[in-house]
C-alpha cells in the first residue's frame, strides 16, 4: 500500500507546485498567501509518504484530498484534477491492501520468493 499510496501523494506534490504557479496569476491572492498554502500542501504531501502506514496517516490523506479539490475555487481546474487524485487515493489505498494481503498470504505459506515477488 505504501509504495502506490506514495506515488499519488508525490504527483499531488507537483499538480499543487503547478497549481500554485496559476493562482500566482489572481490578482486578488497576494504571493506570500498562495505560496504559504501551496507549500504547506506539498510539504503535507511529502509527509504523508512516510505516514501512511501509521494510524490516521490514510485519514490525512483523506483530507489533503478534501483540500486538493476545494482549491477548486481559486484555481477552477483543482475541481477537476483534485477528483482524479481522491481517485487515485480511494485506488491506491483499496488495491494496495489487496496486495498487502497477498503477500501476507504468500508469506504465510512459507514461500519468501513469492512474497518479495508480489
Amino acid at each position: 500500500m505504501r509504495t502506490l499510496c506514495s506515488s499519488t501523494l508525490i504527483g499531488e506534490f507537483f499538480v499543487i507546485g503547478f497549481a500554485g504557479l496559476v493562482a500566482m496569476k489572481d490578482d486578488s491572492l497576494s504571493m506570500g498567501t498562495v505560496w504559504t498554502v501551496s507549500g504547506i500542501a506539498m510539504l503535507l504531501c511529502l509527509l504523508l509518504c512516510g505516514l501512511v502506514t501509521r494510524p490516521g496517516g490514510i485519514a490525512l490523506g483523506w483530507a489533503l484530498q478534501l483540500g486538493l479539490i476545494a482549491s477548486g475555487f481559486v484555481v477552477p481546474i483543482m475541481f477537476f484534477l483534485g477528483a482524479m487524485f481522491a481517485a487515485l487515493w480511494w485506488a491506491s489505498v483499496h488495491f494496495g491492501r489487496k496486495i498487502d494481503e497477498a503477500k501476507a498470504r504468500f508469506a504465510a505459506q512459507g514461500d519468501p520468493a513469492q512474497a518479495d515477488a508480489a
